[in-house]
């Protein structure tokens, strides 16, 4: 098997991978990832998924790269990380009783081969209708500033929800591990 390298310096990334118990390398890409004119949620993601997995390549010429990318989006419009208090409480009081769409695109490079698959994995997250004061106490105990959406579903953020729906939850942190198992597969890496 090829070794295997994360293109990413994301905690919740690594975490999740190291799930599959398979041995990995973690090399963060420098890319812009602002979006191109026009660009639809979906394509920016598998773009920026590929194009994170191919800047790599140059240093690691005989691996597997996996790339990621995910983005939020809210009545059409992408959401990013809020980074502070205010944006979070702006974008969890937009998202009361509503729905969010995370999309996570994941891209699985060979780089001795050159062969890409690439994917757009959707996680829809319904909320609540909530109040500010449970935004604010949520934010106070959290802090999840980092985070596409304003909250971490793997902790007191799934206090938020009504209901989710997609095919696998762990896209929703921002590395869909079933997906990735099917691509791993079909380049030839057996899976504990």
């Amino acid at each position: 098997m090829l070794p295997l390298v994360l293109a990413s310096s994301s905690p919740y990334r690594r975490e999740l991978l190291s799930r599959l118990r398979l041995p990995f390398s973690c090399s963060a890409p420098d890319i812009d990832e602002s979006p191109l004119p026009a660009e639809q949620a979906d394509t920016l993601v598998r773009r920026l998924s590929a194009q994170k997995a191919l800047t790599l390549s140059h240093s690691f010429d005989n691996h597997l790269i996996i790339g990621s990318d995910q983005v939020a989006v809210l009545d059409n419009q992408i959401i990013g990380k809020p980074h502070n208090f205010e944006r979070a409480r702006e974008q969890l009081l937009a998202a009361s009783g509503k729905s969010l769409t995370f999309l996570t695109g994941l891209s699985l490079l060979n780089s001795q081969s050159g062969q890409l698959q690439t994917d757009c994995i959707p996680f829809t997250v319904h909320f609540r209708p909530l109040s500010e004061a449970q935004i604010e106490r949520y934010l106070h105990a959290e802090q999840p500033y980092d985070c596409a959406g304003s909250f971490k579903s793997e902790g007191l953020g799934v206090s938020l929800f009504r209901s989710t729906e997609g095919s696998d939850a762990n896209s929703l942190i921002g590395l869909p591990l079933i997906r990735l198992v099917d691509m791993l597969q079909a380049a030839g890496v057996e899976i504990p």
